[in-house]
């Protein structure tokens, strides 16, 4: 966001006495860099023991699975499965999520001794969710028991048809539960009713880990593992974060210590398909972050669910060599660059709607043209939120079908706000700040009108402003390397935990414009603090903002400690600027 734009709205954190005394307590009791404890202090950890905690996240700090509601259910049925070698078919949803629930479900049980079907729908040609005809198929196939993962908590009608079959349905998902559940023979999902679970906001992969523990503490406790070592679930812990990070789910509580450890096995790249995946990514990094999961791993494991078929996804995390996954991380890799050229033309072509939009007054947008690939939808939704700051809704016509998804903005709820539209759709589903639906062409108009009410009189002025959100005042003279490593002690950031912004008020500069290589692009501004010359202070595509440096001005920027030709040196990136008010 450019910090030239008047609108932008600037979160400052507050500043008292009470604050000052907790972050000296926590530097001297905890031994944290007084920086990063204001960072703390700032985001809720405000005592010594919240902030001990908070570093301290071990496996040993992970929830009895069992507090979950209906774990109990689900992991006597897949032990009976296991025992009587039953027919399993294990049915994930075609995005990160649901295809790295279903990996780690099929490994387990293979650990244990079942080999199970698979089945990832298609997107463009069966939609989201269960569906009627594939479940016939998996009955006739003579499946006895069906685990669907990242979807089916509002396939009533569909999880009644397998019961009609014969079909037992175990359901694990994590999206916003309706008021009717599915009649299932067990429902896993922390956010309906009476689950005990602490941690809500799981992906659905963080509920498979949940239970695949409880199901080992079944089969231990059967005697199955008698004279022979029990599958160690930390290997499991990559495609837990894998699924976490790109599901944007909070990267708090149950969920920090899922990707914390999950980082360390996808840096250690055990898995043939991670080191296949690492390898076409061009990632040779020391370590593997929740950055490079959301931009460069991610990205590609969806890629093939977006334009064709996610089971390429499934058997590369599946591959038991490096040489049977290489092909098919280059199969990703390649659609993954489809995917961003199909990205950037209908990115072009919903700016040009929304604008027309914003300029009528709408509060909400609901976009859609024939020919939008339903499944790059999403991405582009979130890149129309990010510029015009309004809840998105994003529909691509595919076969005389709407197909959508869409995006919401800090603070209002999407799913009840499209549940209070559902008349005019055929289907969604999805939670607070993203959903999935299907809407009739003839629809979408009507559709466009009750969203654009809804948000209208749910939404305030400031929800429509960009935002940005400081962690912490600085000087300038803080900022030193140790200081930093101490910031970064405090990862993994994401959601609900963001790489921390430092507001540093006041500030004479020099600046000077550099070029960006990108044609079309604004250009860089690269400053000089006249408090702190050695410090390396750029701000990426902020050209057009010059002018402000010749007075003294704010400045909210991420930090790191760059190194160059053997020289390191702390470094500034400058999110947005304004004068000094």
């Amino acid at each position: 966001m450019s910090g030239s734009d008047e609108g932008t709205v600037w979160l400052w954190p507050q500043q008292d006495e009470a604050r000052a005394r907790a972050e000296a307590v926590i530097a001297k009791e905890v031994g944290v860099d007084p920086l990063a404890a204001r960072v703390l202090i700032q985001r809720g950890h405000d005592t010594p023991k919240a902030v001990h905690d908070f570093l301290n996240d071990g496996l040993a700090q992970l929830p009895d699975p069992f507090t979950m509601k209906g774990l109990q259910a689900a992991v006597d049925r897949l032990a009976q499965a296991v025992l009587k070698q039953e027919r399993v078919t294990l049915y994930g949803d075609y995005d990160v999520d649901g295809v790295s629930s279903t990996a780690l479900l099929t490994s387990f049980l293979a650990e244990v001794g079942l080999q199970v079907d698979t089945y990832i729908p298609h997107r463009l040609g069966e939609g989201y969710g269960l569906n009627v005809k594939a479940i016939e198929k998996i009955a006739e196939g003579g499946a006895k028991l069906l685990v669907t993962l990242d979807c089916g908590i509002t396939s009533h009608a569909e999880v009644s048809r397998a019961n009609a079959l014969g079909l037992q349905v175990i359901v694990v998902d994590h999206h916003a539960v309706p008021e009717t559940m599915p009649p299932a023979l067990a429902v896993l999902n922390p956010l309906q009713p009476g689950c005990g679970y602490p941690t809500k906001w799981l992906c659905a992969a963080g509920v498979c880990f949940n239970l695949v523990m409880g199901l080992r503490k079944v089969l231990r406790e059967q005697g199955h593992f008698a004279g022979k070592a029990e599958p160690n679930l930390k290997q499991h812990l990559d495609l837990v974060a894998l699924a976490t990070v790109a599901d944007v789910v909070p990267l708090t509580q149950v969920n920090r210590i899922f990707v914390r450890h999950g980082l360390d096995m996808l840096t250690d790249g055990r898995r043939p398909g991670v080191r296949a995946l690492k390898d076409v990514a061009a990632l040779s990094v020391e370590r593997i972050t929740a950055s490079h999961v959301g931009f460069r791993l991610g990205p590609r494991i969806n890629a093939a669910g977006r334009l064709d078929d996610a089971s390429v996804g499934l058997r590369l995390l599946l591959s038991k060599t490096f040489e049977a996954a290489l092909p098919l991380a280059r199969a990703l890799d390649a659609a993954n660059a489809e995917r961003q050229q199909i990205e950037r033309a209908m990115l072009d072509g919903a700016v040009e709607q929304a604008t027309e939009l914003v300029l009528r007054g709408a509060k909400g947008l609901v976009l859609a043209k024939d020919g939008w690939h339903p499944g790059v939808v999403g991405i582009v939704a979130s890149r129309v939120v990010e510029r015009f700051h309004r809840p998105t809704v994003l529909v691509g016509i595919y076969e005389g079908m709407g197909r959508g998804s869409a995006r919401s903005v800090e603070g209002f709820h999407l799913y009840d706000a499209l549940k209070s539209c559902s008349e005019h759709m055929a289907k969604f589903g999805g939670h607070k700040a993203a959903a999935g639906l299907s809407v009739e062409p003839g629809r979408i108009e009507a559709l466009r009108a009750a969203f654009e009410e809804v948000c209208a009189q749910r939404l305030t002025p400031e929800q429509l402003r960009a935002r940005c959100r400081i962690d912490a005042v600085a000087s300038p003279l803080e900022l030193t390397e140790a200081s930093v490593n101490a910031l970064e002690k405090l990862q993994p950031f994401g959601m609900g935990n963001p790489t921390p912004v430092l507001g540093l008020k006041g500030l004479r500069a020099s600046a000077r414009v550099l070029d960006n290589k990108s044609p079309g692009e604004p250009g860089h501004l690269k400053l000089t603090l006249d408090a702190a010359p050695a410090l390396d202070v750029i701000g990426f595509r902020l050209a057009e903002d010059a002018a402000l440096v010749d007075g003294p001005v704010d400045l909210a920027c991420q930090v790191g400690v760059d190194e160059f030709r053997g020289v390191r040196r702390v470094g500034l990136k400058v999110k947005t600027l304004r004068a000094s008010p």
